[in-house]
């Protein structure tokens, strides 16, 4: 179990079952046997009050589309709130998820997501009700889920687990893309395994690492560099 208090993940959604297999597999299910996060799915439609369960209606003034009502995903938070919560809303108009997001976003003890669905959320959510907008790219899905699953993973990834170093090394902790990786067989198909990472000097292989690193950040990702230098 872990030595703190775990981190509480609640994801509100029309669309629960989406989640079912993503949150029982691989790192995010251990991070729930070692006790370090607990998740939870809220149902949105079990906060409407007609028969019809109804999450959604037309936009005021008019437009394609339907809009999430305000009064189920009001209470619907509310129902999972507490004064440490950060309430997250997954939108398009949000600020770009970078890793420096799920840094933040880790050291947190509960994150609250709202899943949006067809044109978007009623603005009352977002300027009342939302802490965060987060956007994962600039690019247009079928219901906020995915993009909280994105989130979701980048965070419990850095969940202390027992393993801390293999996250600090990985692409975008330190600004950088990750350097090249090889394992066995040191051979393949005429293709040999750079000398260095075979010579035993970690102080050389940590000096061409980090070589490799600002090459392949300086090739294909010019970009990250500016920000690192700003």
């Amino acid at each position: 179990m872990s030595e703190f208090a775990p981190l509480r993940i609640d994801v509100i959604t029309i669309f629960p079952g989406m989640l079912n297999g993503f949150l029982e597999e691989s790192i995010l299910k251990r991070a729930t046997l070692k006790g370090a996060v607990k998740f939870n799915t809220v149902d949105l439609r079990e906060f409407t009050t007609d028969r019809h369960q109804t999450t959604d209606d037309r936009p005021f003034g008019g437009g394609p589309g339907m809009v999430m009502k305000p009064e189920p995903l009001f209470k619907a938070v509310e129902s999972v709130r507490s004064p440490e919560s950060r309430v997250i809303l997954m939108t398009p108009q949000g600020v770009r998820y970078e890793q420096a997001k799920a840094v933040e976003l880790a050291r947190e003890r509960h994150l609250i997501f709202i899943c949006g669905h067809y044109e978007g959320v009623d603005e009352r959510v977002r300027t009342h009700l939302a802490t965060d907008e987060i956007s994962i790219g600039d690019y247009v899905l079928t219901n906020g889920v995915l993009p909280a699953a994105v989130v979701i993973d980048a965070v419990v990834r850095l969940v202390p687990l027992g393993n801390s170093q293999t996250t600090c090394e990985e692409s975008f902790t330190d600004g950088l893309l990750e350097y090249p990786q090889y394992t066995r067989p040191r051979k393949f198909r005429g293709l040999d395994v750079p000398e260095v990472l075979v010579s035993g000097d970690h102080e050389e292989i940590g000096r061409w690492r980090r070589d490799q690193a600002e090459r392949r950040t300086k090739d294909k990702r010019p970009d990250l560099l500016k920000v690192r230098e700003l």
